[in-house]
């Protein structure tokens, strides 16, 4: 089971570097689905934190399970409110966020299962 939560933490880690890249620097794209969800523009620099903590936390979580079980929590309560927002705006462009809410839900258990 750990190296299947290497794999799957490593993976969605890569992600969310990504994401929290284009965050910070706000890419076009991220600006636009970001907007569209009614998410204001001074929020930018602490979601892409969050994006990056939650990164770092899941690679940590390689050596220390506890603080890989609780990045894979904040990163599944970070897109399920992602999720949330876009619906409340009527932006049903859920795919990203629920897929990543997924991912993280099965990091989180594969580091449960290995710890």
């Amino acid at each position: 089971m750990f190296v299947a939560y290497a794999v799957v933490g490593s993976l969605l880690a890569l992600v969310l570097v990504a994401s929290a890249t284009f965050t910070f620097t706000r890419n076009p794209a991220v600006v636009a689905s970001m907007g569209k969800a009614g998410v204001p523009d001074s929020w930018f620099p602490r979601l892409a934190t969050l994006k990056a903590a939650g990164a770092v936390g899941l690679l940590a979580g390689l050596a220390v399970p506890f603080i890989g079980v609780a990045a894979a929590i904040g990163v599944v309560l970070y897109f399920i409110g992602a999720a949330i927002m876009h619906v409340r705006a009527k932006d049903y462009a859920l795919a990203v966020p629920v897929v990543l809410a997924v991912m993280a839900a099965a990091a989180l258990v594969l580091r449960i299962a290995s710890a």
